[in-house]
């Protein structure tokens, strides 16, 4: 049975849950899910899928318009490369280019601080987020180029866009919806060729150390020199060893923020420098503050639609 996020009257997340293939998930949060001026209220709908995606590495979320949504919206870099499946309604997004992207889109792992959303009305979407060791199998080797930026996924994948997006929209249920982008995501990495395992292994020692084990010894545990290792990720990466540790950290950064850590907690924690070298990275990452970042939408809803903490996002092995 399709399942939304429900409210209690005491204003609490009460649960996220939605099911196929006999799935059931149960999310839980507190009241710092998100805040509205002094109502503590979600400014979405969000499905969460029941059971992981049978393509280790990819996780997904359902986001459905409650009539709250911001006129511009910021979306934060994430350690994955995010697939947008507008389904009904109408999505808007702007790149840093100052290109109007409307409809479903792509947006290359770790995207640039300056992908907003502009416009989203009556709108539902499946958000999948792909480790970018998945990536280049499930959407070719040309999402390795975006560099940090936006497609539409018309560009991306042709007529194979308006297929899936138009079977998509036909669907009455989330879990049919989730059922389906799963189903494309795993025939197409059925078909085409995985990448590396050496580039893998480094990508989840990366991930498993958050960002903060010396990218020499990775290099040096697999026998190549320091220019294979750059040559070799950024190839099927997308991203060099370096700048994916440093977004795997941020990562956890502003995550931890979310959850109301201080922000010297944080810097000390997960190896910055020191506090200044936190707001460096942020600043980089977002054009934000330690302050503001956790204001964002999207990162204040993450422990509803994907499960944060989930430290192991990214990595091809679940537990």
């Amino acid at each position: 049975m399709h399942s939304l996020c429900a409210r209690t009257d005491r204003g609490v997340l009460d649960e996220c849950s939605a099911s196929y293939d006999g799935g059931v998930a149960d999310h839980r949060a507190d009241q710092s899910a998100y805040r509205s001026g002094s109502s503590d209220r979600l400014l979405w709908d969000i499905a969460c899928p029941g059971r992981p995606s049978r393509i280790p590495g990819v996780t997904m979320a359902g986001f459905g318009d409650r009539g709250r949504t911001p006129p511009e919206l910021r979306l934060i870099p994430h350690p994955a490369v995010t697939l947008v499946l507008v389904v009904d309604g109408t999505v808007a997004a702007l790149d840093a280019g100052g290109r109007l992207l409307t409809g479903s889109f792509v947006a290359g792992v770790g995207f640039g601080d300056s992908l907003r959303i502009v416009r989203a009305d009556a709108f539902a979407c499946v958000q999948v987020r792909l480790s970018p060791t998945v990536a280049r199998a499930a959407l070719g080797p040309v999402i390795t180029e975006l560099d940090a930026t936006v497609v539409t996924l018309d560009e991306l994948l042709g007529g194979d866009a308006g297929r899936l997006t138009g079977r998509l929209s036909g669907l009455g249920s989330w879990e049919e919806r989730f059922a389906v982008a799963d189903a494309f995501v795993a025939e197409r990495c059925a078909t085409v060729e995985r990448s590396n395992p050496e580039v893998d292994w480094a990508w989840q020692q990366i991930v498993a150390a958050r960002g903060t084990g010396q990218i020499e010894a990775l290099a040096a545990e697999l026998g190549w020199s320091r220019k294979r290792l750059w040559s070799q990720f950024r190839s099927r990466i997308g991203l060099t060893p370096k700048r994916a540790a440093r977004l795997v950290r941020f990562d956890q950064a502003v995550h931890r923020l979310v959850a109301g850590q201080q922000a010297v907690e944080v810097a000390a924690e997960i190896g910055y420098a020191d506090q200044s070298h936190l707001h460096r990275e942020i600043a980089d990452f977002t054009g934000l503050t330690p302050g503001t970042v956790v204001k964002e939408p999207f990162l204040a809803v993450d422990d509803v639609a994907w499960g944060w903490p989930g430290r192991d996002t990214g990595r091809l092995q679940r537990s």
